[in-house]
């Protein structure tokens, strides 16, 4: 046997072992016993199903400094190796969660869920994690989920007859045909609806079957509800024709109609619409009928059908059936062509010519919010408003969030070029600063209304974003504020123009990094390139409607943003090119805050200090504390005030987190980089004379530089390379920007 052959011997195995450990084709009795041994598992309406599905994947706790969120896993696409995951909107799993939980308690999905928000603010991205996750969960052991086919067996030669045949007791001999071998079967007939498998049994069997395998209170205790569809449902007109024809024929013996019945396992897949559907805007209804005895592969059907007219139901609506449906871009329809909506989202029926279709289905939808305030000025809204649970999807506001987005679609496999550092992290900043809205100091106390009033777009970025609070504040004014900050986050999603309504969409900036990795002047994806590509969609004011927002304050002044934007690129280089140089060893800054708080330490308790070198106790060093504090402290700050609020912030810290040492790389990181711009500025003409080498160094035609200086530059170089990931191109390209752009006119000679 060659290699070949025996890897698809292999591959056979593993199938056939997998496909018995699934379980996958069952008799009606053995479905029953697998019931019986998880009742909760297979007796769950598709609400449930969704509810457990979020729990199976887990979740995890985000902290923010807006605030604590519970994130749930499945978004993280776990069982996709984190492709194409959802990036933030915590808030919005959570809301899509406890609709879901309020559906399975009610025993029923008697709302459509109405994601709506601004273009490109991920509504499609939630619902296709969902779609995922339910493909996924529906492979695992904890995800089963079973349908029926009718199967109709022949007669073979040589074989014990089998079929409508009976035996002198008037009963077929075989237990059950959902086993036969393919060759043994005329006709199989599948459940185009995936009715559940219950359903063969009559109503009130169905529910005395049900109440025998809860043991009393059982059902309280798991908070589980059996839900309408189980409850009262029935089978499809054609699966309700067939049944009560063979009941007929075997003269009401349900156990000869049961023996015809193969339950089996399927899977949900959005690509071959099986319990999970998209409908996009169209002008069709979205299910209909077609007759199924029109079929010649049908023809070898028994006398007792033959004569039987059945019809079956198809599309998304029937597809999706025991599972999820999406209506993307809704209200982009016409509303006659959803106004069936109505009664289905309140009934779960659907009128069809002939008969009526029982629905069991999530309805999930989405629409933008201009669509939306169009919607609710229309006569039907008032009938659709309690047939409806909107949950609101803005932009992200936290620009690591942000960031995240552009790094998993831009990368250099995808570009196949190099990415300079700060390429992505500038299109993400500027496109959370276009999203920032002002808050109204009078909803907030007045101890901070007028802190509020005067927050900047960049301030309330970075506040978001890592809790930083204006340097211009006192200590006590940066505790008030940030305990108000999940207040301040909440205030404005209440808001018909809430904030991340408007501005630059995801998908708007990804077209920039996209434009910019092309620019002509550079073989890489460069910073400056995407400060220019913003520079250029400024100039299109009328394509974007948020460029066309009036200027509050500082707030929507998107060419004020690209300036901020750049100031933060230029900031970024100084610090990463300083860095590089060597100057000064790493986090001589900490060392010497470090030094200041001991002194401050003892000058707040009125205590002498040891001095180790002079083997005495000394008074706090005044001229040090005087030194940090000229560079740290506002203007309006008193000094004793100042000194205070250090050591008050160390004790607070200390107090909620007793068994860890106060991290002052954290808690006063931006007394750090205020000392260490001091150090560097202080030593600004050696900074010059460095980069000005680097750049002759790393030109075509190289100047003649000292061995010593060639030796700092490849040091230089390699420091770039090593901790920052800056390339030859990128490294020259980014310290000619900073020479520039902040210090042009001070080197003695400019290289470009």
């Amino acid at each position: 046997m060659n290699k070949a052959m025996t890897e698809i011997e292999q591959f056979s195995d593993a199938v056939e072992q997998q496909f018995k450990i699934d379980r996958t084709l069952l008799s009606f009795e053995e479905y029953l016993e697998t019931v019986k041994s998880k009742p909760h598992r297979h007796l769950r309406s598709s609400a449930q199903y969704l509810v457990d599905l979020f729990k199976f994947y887990g979740t995890k706790q985000i902290e923010l400094p807006t605030g604590k969120l519970t994130r749930y896993c499945l978004f993280d696409m776990p069982f996709a190796q984190g492709a194409n995951k959802v990036i933030g909107q915590e808030k919005i799993q959570e809301q899509i969660f406890q609709c879901l939980k309020n559906f399975s308690r009610q025993g029923q999905t008697n709302k459509l869920i109405l994601l709506h928000g601004p273009n490109g603010s991920a509504k499609s991205s939630i619902v296709r994690c969902i779609m995922d996750a339910m493909e996924d969960y529906s492979k695992e052991s904890d995800g089963a989920l079973y349908t029926f086919n009718w199967i109709f067996p022949n007669k073979v030669p040589g074989k014990e007859q089998i079929g409508f045949s009976e035996s002198e007791d008037g009963t077929n001999s075989k237990v059950s045909f959902a086993h036969l071998d393919a060759e043994e079967i005329d006709a199989r007939i599948p459940s185009e609806m995936h009715d559940h498998p219950l359903f063969l049994l009559p109503a009130n069997e169905r529910l005395t079957f049900i109440d025998s395998i809860f043991p009393e209170g059982l059902r309280g205790e798991k908070n589980f509800y059996l839900s309408h569809y189980l409850h009262s449902g029935d089978l499809s007109q054609k699966n309700r024709k067939i049944f009560d024809a063979l009941l007929a024929s075997y003269n009401g013996k349900l156990k000869e109609v049961l023996k015809h019945i193969q339950v089996e396992r399927f899977y949900l897949s959005k690509r071959y619409r099986r319990g999970a559907a998209t409908i996009e805007p169209q002008l069709s209804v979205d299910a209909k009928m077609q007759q199924v005895t029109a079929d010649k592969t049908l023809a070898s059907l028994p006398k007792a059908l033959q004569h039987v007219s059945l019809f079956e139901p198809n599309g998304p609506l029937v597809s999706a059936n025991r599972g999820l449906i999406e209506y993307a871009d809704l209200l982009k329809r016409p509303v006659e062509a959803f106004k069936y909506l109505l009664s289905t989202v309140e009934t779960s029926n659907v009128e069809m010519d002939s008969f009526v279709l029982h629905l069991d289905m999530v309805l999930i939808a989405s629409t933008n919010d201009t669509y939306l305030d169009a919607f609710k000025e229309h006569p039907d809204f008032a009938s659709f408003k309690g047939r409806i649970e909107l949950v609101k999807v803005p932009y992200l506001l936290h620009y690591q969030q942000e960031k995240e987005i552009y790094k998993q679609v831009i990368n250099e496999k995808i570009l196949g070029k190099h990415i300079a550092p700060h390429a992505i992290e500038i299109a993400a900043f500027w496109g959370v600063l276009t999203r920032m809205r002002r808050n109204d100091p009078e909803r907030h106390p007045k101890a901070i209304s007028a802190l509020i009033k005067d927050l900047t777009p960049l301030e309330k970025l970075q506040l978001y974003d890592t809790g930083a609070t204006p340097e211009r504040l006192t200590r006590q004014e940066e505790r008030l504020l940030r305990q108000n900050l999940p207040e301040l986050y909440r205030e404005t999603l209440n808001y018909p123009n809430y904030e991340g309504r408007f501005g630059a969409s995801a998908r708007e900036l990804k077209a920039i990094l996209l434009s910019a990795a092309h620019h002509e002047n550079y073989t890489f994806l460069s910073p400056e390139s995407v400060l220019q590509e913003i520079a250029q969609l400024l100039t299109t004011k009328s394509v974007y409607p948020f460029l066309q927002q009036d200027i509050v304050g500082k707030f929507h002044d998107h060419k004020a943003f690209l300036e901020h934007t750049r100031e933060l690129y230029l900031n970024m280089l100084d610090n990463e090119i300083r860095d590089s140089m060597g100057l000064t060893a790493n986090h001589s800054e900490l060392k010497l805050f470090t030094r200041y708080v001991e002194h401050v330490s003892h000058w707040v308790k009125k205590e002498k200090i040891w001095d180790a070198v002079a083997n005495k106790y000394i008074d706090s060093d005044l001229q040090l504390m005087e030194e940090i504090e000229e560079v740290l402290m506002s203007k309006k700050e008193k000094v004793s005030d100042f000194r205070h609020s250090i050591i008050s912030t160390i004790a607070a810290k200390a107090l909620e987190s007793p068994d860890e040492k106060p991290d002052y790389t954290i808690i006063f990181r931006t007394f750090l980089a205020q000392l260490k711009n001091d150090f560097f500025e202080k030593r600004r003409s050696v900074i010059i004379r460095m980069n000005t080498n680097f750049l002759k160094h790393s030109a075509q035609e190289p100047y003649k530089l000292e061995a010593k200086e060639v030796e700092h530059c490849e040091k230089m170089l390699h420091c770039l390379q090593e901790r920052y990931g800056y390339n030859l191109d990128s490294a020259r390209s980014a310290v000619a920007f900073l020479m520039k752009n902040r210090y042009e006119g001070e080197n003695d000679r400019k290289i470009v």
